[in-house]
């Protein structure tokens, strides 16, 4: 008999495991937050720090500097879906042989701007020579580049932004994917670019199949079509791949509320009781439970899924959670050291959960290390947002 999950069982576990319901404790460093989600999306660098900080009791963005760039715990390269995201350091041999595994697809480029599969490789070789020990800005890596392949790759072909950038940059993700390319700190206002620690990464196909068990530990249950929006991965591949961990035993089917068909890690089938979290959690730009918890419609519910989504695309709004759902969208300004998180919910708020949310503000500018943090609450906002 297939067991059946419900939505408030299983929204209570992933939030459990991510440090949503419980935070971690003093003492649990940064990485290990980070492990637990997954990765933390880090294209806007304070948004990550926050991401890792709320999830914890004493956190703050120090901690998640230090972790990067003393300790080197974690590192910041491009993770899933070619975005930037932080990643514990001691992970990379999956991460990176997993990643190298998803196929890529068709590029969006125009034909005379591809690269060939050869000039990629040949790419990545030199990216990787030429980050070995140093830290380089961009404009300095495309030259090291250049040097090592020849003037094709650095043929300005590739629109971004109103202008053309050089032939080798497309290859930029695959580089950081692959482990032959993290960033560094920043050299004023320059980013800069190194290689991470040289590791061996796992055989691809164990390191996917570990990084599927993973994703279902912290997202479960889930379905090959939310794994392959999640990871941005060919659906057909994802389906392959979990009816071979499927027929090895290593998955197993339930029933999910709403989604009819989905599947958890074999043997992992401790769900809390049926019953909705209780509290308010204040989550910051991409953080990674709001894009990676399915199904979208049950996160998002009613109103929020219109304020909060934009075109569907989760991660555009800093979000209010209230009993584990998104109640609302908030925003933060900083001024010298003091902060102002100002929250539009998208109902009433009672007594006890304004009390809390002015506890969560408090916890916002503890991870930002500002001296005072203020809560304003907007007005109550009903429909979408110019």
């Amino acid at each position: 008999m297939t067991t059946s999950i419900t939505w408030d069982q299983a929204n209570a576990r992933r939030l459990d495991r991510q440090f949503l319901a419980t935070s971690a404790p003093e003492g649990v460093p940064a990485a290990e937050v980070v492990a637990a989600m997954l990765g933390a999306h880090a294209q806007v660098m304070s948004a990550a720090e926050l991401s890792v900080g709320v999830r914890g009791d004493t956190l703050t963005r120090a901690d998640v500097r230090k972790a990067l760039w003393e300790d080197r715990t974690l590192v910041k390269m491009h993770g899933p879906r070619g975005t930037v995201h932080l990643l514990p350091a001691d992970e990379l041999p999956l991460w990176c042989a997993a990643l190298s595994a998803v196929p890529s697809g068709t590029s969006g480029q125009a034909a005379d701007v591809r690269v060939t599969e050869r000039q990629a490789d040949e790419i990545v070789a030199a990216i990787a020579d030429a980050l070995d020990g140093v830290h380089l800005t961009i404009d300095e890596l495309s030259e090291e580049v250049v040097a090592r392949t020849g003037p094709w790759a650095g043929d300005l072909v590739m629109p971004a932004f109103q202008t053309l950038w050089p032939r080798w940059r497309q290859v930029l993700h695959r580089a950081g994917q692959s482990g032959a390319l993290c960033f560094g700190p920043n050299r004023g206002r320059k980013v800069t670019y190194t290689r991470p620690p040289l590791f061996d990464p796992l055989p691809q196909e164990e390191a996917v199949r570990e990084l599927v068990r993973r994703y279902l530990h912290a997202y479960g249950p889930s379905t090959p079509a939310w794994f392959a929006k999640w990871l941005a991965a060919p659906g057909g591949w994802a389906a392959k791949l979990f009816g071979r961990l499927a027929e090895a035993g290593e998955i197993e089917k339930v029933g999910f509320e709403g989604a009819g068909d989905a599947w958890v890690a074999a043997g992992d089938l401790a769900f809390p009781a049926d019953r909705r979290v209780r509290g308010v959690r204040l989550l910051p730009y991409f953080d990674a439970y709001g894009i990676a918890a399915q199904p979208r419609e049950r996160l998002f519910p009613g109103d929020a899924y219109r304020r909060a989504l934009a075109g569907g695309q989760a991660g555009n709004y800093p979000v209010l959670l209230v009993d584990g759902v998104v109640a609302g969208v908030w925003h933060q300004r900083r001024q010298g050291r003091r902060t102002t998180v100002t929250v539009e919910p998208l109902g009433r708020l009672t007594a006890r959960q304004e009390r809390e949310l002015g506890e969560r503000v408090e916890r916002v500018g503890a991870v930002l290390e500002a001296e005072r943090a203020e809560l304003v609450v907007g007005a109550v906002t009903t429909g979408p947002h110019a």
